[in-house]
């Protein structure tokens, strides 16, 4: 089973940038996308056959958004945490008969940190609401997750202690989120591995010069570890200031190997 995320900044821009290219290149079981910056009805996507739309659109247009493109059907979809209040269209969990799938856009704290309280705010709502999920089935959690959570997890780590994205208070939220029994995928697989980042800035030359920061994920419920084959981290990939990235797991449904 293989499954993609990617923050795509503006989904009818990205599709301009090659996004369906990479689509099918890619042939991905489900395809989880961030930040979509669009209402339900304004872009036909014509993705490759066999493939189910599921949208959740913010209220104010132009902004946030997430949605998930599937060749397997899910058994229910849900927007929105337990509450179903998601105004800026954050949360969407598909149902599968052996898991949930959680696709998040995490709220971002601003420069100014004026949002820091809210973030940390929906940051215990959200773990929650995993911990609730996770109860009745395991869970993979994909998306921008907003917050580079270790110091090898961006290129200038001591520069930006306490900035956005940075702050104490969001990577102890990280922290938590793993510690209620979630692993980190890439690091499960690639714990000490430098310059593997996600998210580049647009100022000049700093993407080339891999100056970025990893903040999208997939988080997986511990008791899933059997079953994981491989992260990825597709950095070659245009078309948005995030890249995709991926993983590869065996059907939890399935028996893991010995």
């Amino acid at each position: 089973m293989k499954l993609i995320s990617w923050n795509v900044n503006g989904l009818r821009s990205c599709v301009g940038k090659g996004f369906l290219h990479y689509f099918r290149r890619a042939d991905a079981d489900i395809v989880c996308v961030q930040e979509t910056k669009l209402q339900e009805g304004q872009l036909e996507l014509e993705l490759p056959e066999g493939y189910r739309q599921y949208w959740n659109c913010a209220e104010k247009k132009g902004y946030s958004g997430t949605a998930v493109f599937t060749r397997i059907e899910p058994e229910a979809v849900r927007k929105g945490l337990s509450d179903g209040d998601d105004p800026e269209g954050r949360v969407l969990t598909l149902e599968f008969p052996a898991f949930f799938l959680v696709n998040v856009y995490t709220p971002n704290a601003r420069r100014d940190l004026s949002r820091l309280e809210y973030r940390i705010a929906w940051e215990e709502r959200f773990r929650a609401y995993l911990k609730e999920l996770d109860a009745r089935k395991p869970v993979v959690v994909c998306g921008d997750l907003n917050v580079a959570h270790r110091e090898i997890d961006l290129k200038n780590f001591k520069s930006n202690r306490g900035n956005a994205g940075f702050t104490d208070e969001e990577r102890e939220a990280m922290t938590r989120l793993l510690e209620a029994g979630f692993i980190d995928t890439f690091r499960h697989f690639y714990p000490d591995r430098t310059d593997a980042y996600t998210w580049w800035s647009f100022m000049p030359k700093v993407r080339e010069r891999n100056i970025g920061w990893r903040i999208d994920y997939f988080l997986v419920s511990a008791r899933l570890a059997p079953y994981l084959e491989d992260a990825l981290i597709d950095s070659g990939i245009m078309g948005s200031d995030h890249c995709p990235v991926g993983l590869l797991m065996r059907d939890p449904g399935e028996q893991p190997e010995a």
